[in-house]
């Protein structure tokens, strides 16, 4: 039965080697699921690469994933990740884009937390075209316009 029909909320996963890491969060209450790297890599200094999970995702109803950073690596190393959404229609490998802004090389490890998979909430909105939009108090101002910095 599907779980739209029974009101679960499962992140169902399948493992798609003998290298892959099943997801894991590091305390009850943690907003994303750490993912683990399937594979070594070396990722040169101001450069990205595509690392592997082997992991495969079929998010709960009315989410999609988001990727996101573990904050250990960004603020010891420099690694972020990029590309972070996954559609609740994908099936593929869940792949990670690791860039390194740091000034030396990273040595990814296999089986290291590399990246972590939060499953939000969204809204799918019909899209209309208008001739105006209605003016608001902000109007166009953007890139700092609502504060002195």
């Amino acid at each position: 039965m599907p779980e739209a029909e029974t009101g679960e909320t499962n992140l169902r996963f399948v493992k798609l080697s003998g290298n892959a890491i099943a997801p894991t969060r590091g305390s009850e209450w943690a907003a994303g699921f750490d993912l683990y790297s399937a594979e070594e890599a070396e990722i040169p200094s101001m450069d990205r690469m595509i690392v592997k999970t082997d992991i495969q995702i079929s998010l709960p109803v009315g989410c999609y994933g988001r990727i996101a950073p573990r904050s250990g690596l960004a603020v010891k190393h420099g690694l972020d990740v990029g590309a972070g959404v996954i559609d609740a229609d994908y099936r593929g490998s869940v792949n990670i884009v690791l860039f390194n802004f740091s000034k030396k090389s990273y040595s990814v490890k296999k089986g290291e937390r590399i990246a972590q998979l939060i499953c939000e909430k969204i809204c799918y909105p019909k899209l209309q075209e208008c001739v105006s939009l209605d003016n608001t108090e902000r109007g166009s101002g953007g890139f700092g316009s609502t504060g002195k910095n």
